[in-house]
């Protein structure tokens, strides 16, 4: 178990990362299910499987092929996570906050973090992008937020705020990318539950009743521990299936990678007029 992180543990990781590769990001990225297709297009690859790294937290999933990726992409120096880990796999919170922690040690001042989704919102369609506007921290909310512990001073203050966890110079330049490339890109606010059940008719409901356009598994505890350490945010989800607000729809992980497949293109365009913005 471990139930809060210390600097040791994450210098211990960075010092890894450091040790298989002379590249210096500035700018990490995490990819969701089905979309790790992203990382084929870096540049002057160095690959690190997450088990090389000690301490690192090893994707379980399927469409989680569990690599570091680092390189170029549009001419900046990217680390690029191809595939995540979950709290539903049996990880505490600190750990699936770990990779972040270790991007900051590493110099890593921007992420983007994608995901796939289920809609809540009944206008959203599998194969839309989603820009994330803000999120609600269902899991933090019950007591499992990453942050949880012993402060770590040297990323960021005891109470981070969270009113712009999303940055808003980026969701503009996002904006401007899909418009210019006729992407369609929606807009809404993400939720992340604890899974991995699939959620049923009535917590749809709920969730739109409060205002999630989008639901996942992920995303949420990565974005606060990037705040929490003063790293600018940008979020983007792919919306792999239906709202299934009448119990009619059945979800299957095998829906979501086939998702992918459409997603990837788009996102790789969109991901890409952002870097060359940045």
């Amino acid at each position: 178990m471990t139930e809060y992180l210390t600097m040791e543990m994450i210098d211990r990781v960075a010092d890894a990362v450091r040790a298989k590769t002379d590249q210096k990001p500035a700018i990490g990225m995490i990819l969701g299910s089905g979309l790790g297709g992203l990382a084929e297009s870096v540049n002057n690859p160095d690959k690190i499987p997450y088990p090389e790294l000690p301490g690192w937290p090893v994707s379980t999933v399927q469409g989680h092929s569990g690599q570091l990726v680092i390189g170029e992409l549009e001419g900046k120096n990217v680390l690029v996570m191809q595939g995540r880990s979950h709290f539903y796999e049996g990880y505490d919170m600190p750990l699936v906050g770990l990779p972040i922690r270790v991007m900051k040690r590493l110099g890593i001042h921007t992420l983007i973090v994608t995901n796939a989704a289920g809609a809540v919102n009944p206008e959203f369609n599998p194969g839309d992008l989603m820009l994330i506007t803000d999120h609600l921290n269902l899991i933090g909310m019950a007591g499992n937020n990453p942050l949880r512990g012993p402060n770590l001073d040297e990323f960021g203050p005891r109470f981070p705020d969270m009113s712009r966890v999303y940055d808003r110079e980026y969701m503009e330049l996002a904006r401007k990318i899909a418009q210019e490339n006729d992407l369609g890109l929606r807009e809404g606010v993400y939720v992340c539950l604890a899974g991995p059940s699939f959620e049923t008719p009535a917590d749809l409901r709920f969730l739109r009743a409060v205002g999630v356009d989008a639901v996942g598994m992920s995303t949420v505890p990565e974005t606060t521990v990037a705040r929490h350490s003063d790293m600018r945010v940008l979020g983007i989800s792919g919306i792999s299936n239906k709202a299934n607000l009448d119990g009619e729809t059945v979800t299957t992980h095998e829906e979501v990678l086939e998702a992918g497949t459409v997603l990837v293109p788009k996102l790789t365009t969109l991901v890409k007029g952002v870097l060359q913005e940045i």
